[in-house]
């Protein structure tokens, strides 16, 4: 098993929390507003303290430390201002330490399925919301890319798809599902139920801290748990062989 939590708690933001995910695996971490989806994910990042157990790659992870843990996994959070006037090029060439014409063939695969090819002599301080996440969610893909760091393995993304288009988020999606078909974990939040019911391998449901259920997304997202947790009333359709929740007005 890749990543195993066992009883790992925050004290007032995260209740003791168990579960794990297989190297490959795709999983979403959903819930409302102040569920603890991003105190999980920090956990799971190895930033944010916790009491308990969390394992990556059978090591715990509080061995791993620095450069050797940012090897491995990938992290990219919920929001994260421009450091700097760099030019998008440099940006993307800090998260790869390896060169050579296999990084630089992935680089221009990544911008192209990104639509960054025109972006990589712009300052990040001129870039737009949506530039700004793809040029992030590139860097963190080149970061444990198996064809350019063997050693990558893990993933970690909060809220990957916001200020992307309909088009953007289907090349993430894609990408997303090549990085898992190499063999790296994949786990992302998302306030997109049906997105996760389609995508998802496995599900986290959180509310207020407290895990809700976990499993394959169809049994796990069903109206019956939803509603009481939305305040709202869903419906669930079967459409040309998909499964959809919609909300009754």
């Amino acid at each position: 098993m890749l990543l195993r939590l066992q009883q790992a708690a925050v004290p007032g933001r995260l209740m003791p929390f168990s579960g794990e995910i297989a190297a490959g695996q795709l999983l979403h971490v959903a819930g409302p507003n102040g569920a603890g989806k991003s105190t999980l994910l920090s956990v799971i990042a190895g930033l944010q303290p916790a009491t308990g157990s969390v394992a990556l790659d059978e090591r715990p992870l509080s061995d791993w430390q620095g450069a050797a843990l940012a090897r491995v996994r990938g992290w990219l959070p919920q929001q994260q201002m421009p450091l700097s006037q760099m030019p998008v090029w440099h940006y993307l060439r800090l998260h790869f330490k390896q060169g050579g014409a296999q990084a630089d063939a992935r680089l221009g695969t990544l911008l192209q399925q990104l639509q960054l090819q025109d972006k990589l002599s712009h300052s990040l301080t001129r870039l737009s919301g949506g530039e700004w996440q793809r040029v992030r969610l590139a860097a963190v893909c080149l970061q444990i890319h198996p064809r350019i760091n063997p050693l990558g393995r893990l993933l970690i993304l909060d809220e990957p798809m916001t200020a992307l288009d309909i088009g953007q988020q289907k090349a993430v999606d894609d990408l997303i599902a090549e990085l898992c078909a190499a063999g790296i974990s994949v786990i992302a939040s998302s306030h997109d139920l049906n997105h996760s019911l389609q995508r998802a391998s496995q599900i986290w449901l959180l509310n207020r801290g407290q895990l809700i259920a976990q499993g394959e997304p169809a049994a796990v997202l069903t109206p019956q748990r939803l509603t009481p947790l939305y305040q709202v009333a869903f419906r669930q359709l079967e459409l040309e062989g998909r499964t959809l929740l919609t909300v009754l007005p």
